[in-house]
């Protein structure tokens, strides 16, 4: 027999309870799982429907018709290959916590929203094959006097959180794993927030409204990037898997589709690039990188900015990178000049200044459009063939140790049956270059494999940084300046 549907309000709260969100809860009885609603035909509308939660997982632009990030592209891929008849469709969130009723409400197909798998959940909906990994971690404020982390451990949590603050959004993992510890450590307490996701709580913490908070180690490195006080106290819990969810009732030829399409990119390395591409640079950057950056961003950048904005429009790469590749090569230093001879904004050597035709490599009004330009004819000598953002990354090896080592660094990634068009594969090559069993099969020989790569991704690092402080540069923002000028 049908259990009978419960109003929506209803359903929000025996999901609450169910996870057990509500904050210093004390009930030990759990509630059985509700019946999702018959599962919506894969095909209504012609649409297949996913909801996320917007984070720096996944972005929306451009007055949210537009999307980016790593669960936009894994459905668009999923579509692609297993769905092209359908049209392809997000609703956003903006709380872990409304994820679920969207599914038990039949309002989307599938949840991609970097969603961990915990048992309270998994009562109330099913997931896919796992395809990425996170551990929970807690997180203070470093520059907090009053909080000495390094005498307490799991064991002492009701201690450490003694008239301070912890607040976590609902529906967080985090709360099943306080319930559980509870039962030893009776007078933990935390709150809950009803209004503020992840992203939220660790600002108010980086800003010092908020004393702890908890959030999945991904996110964390990303903000920390943001806000470099933000630290970590130790982690909580096991690591967790993250999946997809579907309601207890969908399709089972999509589910079936799902898990396939998963072990198919897990096989053929398309997950471990993309986990790459989103994540393969957060860790590059310490906490006096990131502060002393953020420092000269907002002391020094906005000297050359229209310079680097300038470069944008007669090249077309986005100004932003090429401040962050300029950072890298000289810290926006004019004057800077390596042992080796490199000078400038850029370190431009002698070779690349007379080929681009500068007279003064110490100018940066020659320097930034000359390196723009060169990075330009980087990614000219890498096949078209190499899809972006792969192509850009090696074009910035290329700038680091020269289009040859980055060209032998292909050819072996092919010998050792690797692809030579993807970055993953790439990096993982250009650290062989030093080790003679491999450079001895190279054209050129010996080189320092790992700065190229370390070089990437500080660059990358750079740049997502200046993404979240500073504003796209539009040909629209380019003919208003001219106008005024």
């Amino acid at each position: 027999m049908k259990i009978k549907l419960m109003s929506w309000k209803q359903t929000l709260f025996f999901i609450l309870v169910a996870t057990s969100i509500v904050a210093c809860s004390s009930s030990k009885n759990q509630p059985a799982a509700l019946e999702p609603e018959a599962h919506l035909p894969t095909v209504a509308n012609n649409e297949l429907v996913f909801v996320t939660q917007v984070s720096p997982n996944i972005d929306t632009q451009k007055n949210d018709q537009e999307w980016s990030g790593i669960e936009y592209e894994l459905a668009s891929l999923f579509v692609k290959q297993y769905a092209p008849e359908l049209k392809l469709r997000f609703v956003a969130v903006k709380q872990t916590s409304e994820i679920i009723p969207i599914l038990l409400k039949n309002q989307a197909h599938i949840a991609a929203a970097n969603f961990a798998i915990t048992p309270m959940r998994k009562a109330l909906v099913q997931f896919s094959s796992p395809y990425d990994e996170s551990q929970e971690q807690l997180v203070y404020r470093a520059d907090t006097d009053a909080i000495n982390t390094r005498k307490f451990n799991i064991s002492q949590l009701s201690r450490l959180f003694n008239n301070k603050t912890i607040r976590l959004p609902e529906s967080a993992s985090a709360h099943e794993y306080f319930e559980k510890i509870r039962k030893s450590q009776p007078t933990l307490k935390w709150q809950t927030s009803a209004t503020d996701n992840a992203e939220l709580l660790l600002k108010q913490v980086a800003n010092n409204e908020l004393d702890f908070t908890v959030a999945n180690q991904r996110l964390v490195s990303q903000m920390a990037y943001f806000y470099p006080n933000l630290a970590v106290a130790m982690p909580i819990g096991e690591p967790e898997k993250i999946a997809w969810a579907l309601s207890k009732n969908a399709d089972p030829n999509l589910v079936t589709q799902v898990n396939h399409f998963f072990k198919k990119i897990r096989k053929d390395g398309t997950l471990a690039n993309l986990l790459d591409r989103y994540y393969g640079h957060i860790n590059r950057l310490n906490t006096q990188d990131v502060s002393t950056f953020i420092e000269r961003s907002d002391t020094l950048l906005p000297q050359y900015a229209p310079l680097f904005k300038a470069a944008q429009v007669e090249t077309g790469l986005d100004w932003r990178l090429l401040a962050a590749l300029s950072y890298r090569e000289s810290h926006w230093d004019t004057l800077n000049t390596s042992p080796t001879g490199v000078r400038g904004m850029m370190m431009l050597t002698e070779n690349t200044a007379d080929l681009m035709g500068v007279t003064d490599r110490l100018d940066p009004k020659q320097s930034i459009p000359a390196g723009a330009h060169y990075i330009v004819k980087m990614i000219e000598l890498i096949p078209e063939n190499v899809p972006e953002p792969d192509r850009t990354y090696m074009a910035l090896a290329a700038y680091n140790i020269g289009y040859a080592h980055v060209q032998d660094a292909r050819v072996l990634t092919k010998r050792l049956n690797l692809n030579p068009d993807n970055w993953l594969d790439v990096k993982k090559t250009l650290l062989k270059l030093s080790d003679p069993t491999y450079y001895s099969m190279t054209k050129f020989g010996y080189a320092d494999g790992s700065a190229p790569v370390i070089f990437v991704e500080s660059v990358r690092s750079y740049q997502q940084i200046l993404e979240h402080f500073e504003a796209e540069y539009t040909t629209q923002h380019h003919a208003t300046v001219a106008q005024n000028n």
